[in-house]
């Protein structure tokens, strides 16, 4: 009792101590972590020492903040009556985009979707970590980081936006599970850069860039797949997403893949996909002998 006692105490005087108002910009190395409100004492201390909170800011999301994002994107049942995910955003140097470790107990958003949706919220140069004490989708964790992100930098995201971001959580993630996560990636990054070039008027022209797009990448996206990635990109630009911003973060990422296929690394993981294709050709031919 005494031991549960001082655990209780030792928490409630760090969330006193560190979760004050950001009054100032953030400056390189701030960190501030996100915990799920409805987390226990001791998951809280779990979460805490996995994060390493001894330098960061501490702030709670809770339920009704997820469904405030969420709701009429995911079911109410999808998104629970709890608030467990938690995250750590540390501010990284100007130019090094948005870096994102998500542990083994998010099981259902990648670590690029939470990307792509964090630099449609205007966040950039950024290391974000996600977790939870236990097995959880994860879906609940981007209002966490936006809200860390305005607490820390004192730089407001408003309500479109964040409902956009999670709306396209929930729809690339649909989407890489169908076409997988690389070319869910490098197609929602590429449509980015053309809307922030050339901003469509209508839907047909949407359309036109979303399909574009996906053929530059051999990817034949289904009717249903471009109506709904229509859906979401129209939503960002009603949303007056930062294009500029999202365009500068997004770009960043299609030229590293250009980069790292180009790399020793990258010819090296090529390789080891044509070694795999063949072998998988040869052993089906063998079926047949």
């Amino acid at each position: 009792m005494f031991k549960k006692l001082t655990q209780i105490i030792t928490l409630s005087l760090v969330i006193l101590m560190m979760a004050t108002p950001a009054l100032a910009d953030a400056v390189v190395g701030d960190e501030i972590i996100s915990l799920g409100a409805d987390l226990t004492v001791d998951q809280k201390n779990s979460i805490l020492n996995e994060l390493d909170a001894s330098n960061a800011e501490i702030i709670e999301v809770t339920n009704a903040e997820e469904h405030k994002y969420l709701g009429g994107i995911i079911s109410s049942e999808k998104i629970g009556n709890i608030a467990i995910s938690s995250a750590k955003l540390t501010i990284l140097n100007d130019g090094k985009g948005v870096d994102v470790d998500v542990s083994d107990n998010i099981t259902y958003i990648t670590e690029e979707i939470y990307r792509n949706a964090l630099i449609t919220a205007g966040i950039e140069d950024a290391e974000v970590k996600v977790t939870a004490p236990f097995k959880v989708t994860g879906t609940g964790a981007l209002t966490g980081i936006m809200k860390a992100y305005e607490t820390l930098t004192g730089e407001s995201i408003s309500d479109e936006v964040k409902k956009v971001a999670n709306e396209e959580l929930v729809i690339t993630t649909e989407l890489s599970q169908q076409i997988g996560d690389i070319d869910t990636s490098k197609i929602v990054n590429d449509i980015k850069i053309a809307f922030s070039e050339n901003m469509p008027e209508t839907e047909e022209e949407a359309r036109t860039i979303i399909v574009n797009v996906s053929n530059n990448y051999n990817v034949n996206l289904t009717d249903s797949q471009v109506n709904q990635l229509v859906g979401l990109f129209m939503k960002m630009k009603n949303a007056n997403v930062d294009w500029d911003k999202v365009a500068k973060t997004a770009q960043k990422y299609s030229q590293d893949a250009v980069d790292y296929l180009a790399t020793e690394d990258g010819q090296s993981f090529l390789q080891s996909i044509k070694v795999f294709f063949n072998s998988l050709i040869d052993w089906i031919s063998n079926l047949f002998k």
